[in-house]
């Protein structure tokens, strides 16, 4: 919702929004959903548009206009094959008339030209990340790491960092979803950041005293590499007393279950609602990866649910480790398999971390919350 007795902030001002492939509903779509009932009437670009249309009316974008990738044969569904087309797309939109542009960028959105005078707001998920901090992990895991083709991707991504960093000086003001994103931003563009944090749905992940809470240990994720569920399943080797539940699929599905002993029992994808009551029931969730902020330790705490986390990344905005009069939850330092039972153990050993503490700390998160603070960062520009 927007400041109690002020008018939404489009109400008398043409706003266009640009996001940047609208293919499968995400972490930055959900951002999407919500600056739109900010800016109800704004209109939204992508590059390009793959939604169904029950994913279309769920996020509230109407019909994107695109730009000229959404033409070619194959690029909504081999979308990221045309990376290296994207810049000149996205510079290509023809966004006059309009009084403020708001970019949601983790890769090219932020590139579209701006007409002189109008304010551009740039809401990052994280520079781009495989041309800056992550690009040795995507060449691996993409196979081109070496030889004449990895030659080829370290030139094209070289220019692409170009491009990334020169299309900043064309922002405004960056609103960054974490202070590790706003570190990224000031390493790569040399930029300051205010900090606005994702809205997390505190309405809908609850504690409930009606679902007992039991002694097992949860991970939750997409099964791929950078989540490390393998290796929190390889932990509990280290200790068979304890249970361990996973959620999700992925290409890493094979990989977990060879990990896993017979104290780990892995459900694969559920609905939402599933989810929710295994965030409810948990003793903890187990959280490896390095996220630029991370929803779903946030929705385990509004669900009352600790959280033991790799201390790295958004997390060390979103749980409270070293507050000693309400904690909610544990960081471990590394991403070792010595280090996640050690925190475990050392969780276990401490004073039991109340679900109100959890509550509390994840209420900071919530969508009137964000619909709040962008609100009266648009009023200011």
């Amino acid at each position: 919702m927007s400041a109690p007795g002020k008018a939404p902030p489009s109400r008398s001002r043409r706003i266009a929004i640009v996001h940047e492939w609208l293919v499968h509903p995400a972490g930055s779509e959900l951002v999407l959903r919500e600056l739109l009932a900010v800016c109800p009437g704004a209109d939204v670009y992508g590059v390009v548009d793959g939604l169904t249309p029950a994913d279309r009316a769920w996020l509230g974008v109407g019909h994107p206009r695109t730009t000229w990738l959404q033409r070619i044969p194959g690029a909504v569904r081999h979308y990221k094959a045309f990376l290296p087309l994207m810049p000149a797309a996205v510079a290509a939109l023809d966004l006059r008339g309009y009084d403020l542009v708001i970019s949601s960028n983790h890769a090219v959105a932020k590139g579209v030209r701006v007409p002189p005078g109008v304010p551009h707001l740039c809401y990052c998920h994280s520079p781009m990340r495989y041309a800056w901090d992550l690009r040795d992990t995507y060449l691996r895991e993409a196979g081109l790491s070496t030889g004449l083709r990895g030659w080829a991707a370290n030139r094209l991504l070289d220019r692409l960092q170009r491009w990334d960093r020169d299309t900043a000086q064309g922002v405004t003001q960056f609103v960054a979803n974490s202070t590790f994103v706003a570190e990224r931003i000031q390493r790569a563009y040399a930029r300051d950041s205010l900090v606005i944090h994702p809205p997390v749905d505190t309405h809908y992940f609850t504690p409930d005293p009606a679902v007992p809470r039991e002694s097992h240990y949860l991970a939750a994720s997409r099964l791929v590499g950078y989540k490390r569920i393998p290796l929190l399943v390889e932990a509990f080797r280290n200790l068979p007393d304890r249970q361990l539940v996973v959620v999700g699929d992925g290409p890493d599905r094979d990989r977990v279950a060879a990990a896993a002993g017979p104290n780990v029992t892995i459900l694969g994808h559920l609905p939402r609602e599933a989810l929710r009551y295994e965030l409810r029931r948990a003793r903890a969730l187990l959280f490896a990866a390095e996220e630029d902020f991370g929803i779903l330790p946030v929705e385990a705490q509004a669900c009352g649910t600790p959280v033991i986390a790799l201390g790295v990344g958004g997390v060390r905005d979103s749980i409270r480790a070293d507050d000693h009069a309400a904690p909610t939850g544990r960081f471990f330092p590394t991403a070792t398999v010595e280090a996640i039972t050690a925190a475990i153990r050392g969780f276990e050993a401490a004073a039991p971390i109340s679900t109100d503490a959890c509550r509390h700390n994840a209420e900071r998160f919530s969508v009137p919350r964000f619909h709040q603070a962008l609100a009266e960062l648009i009023s200011r520009h």
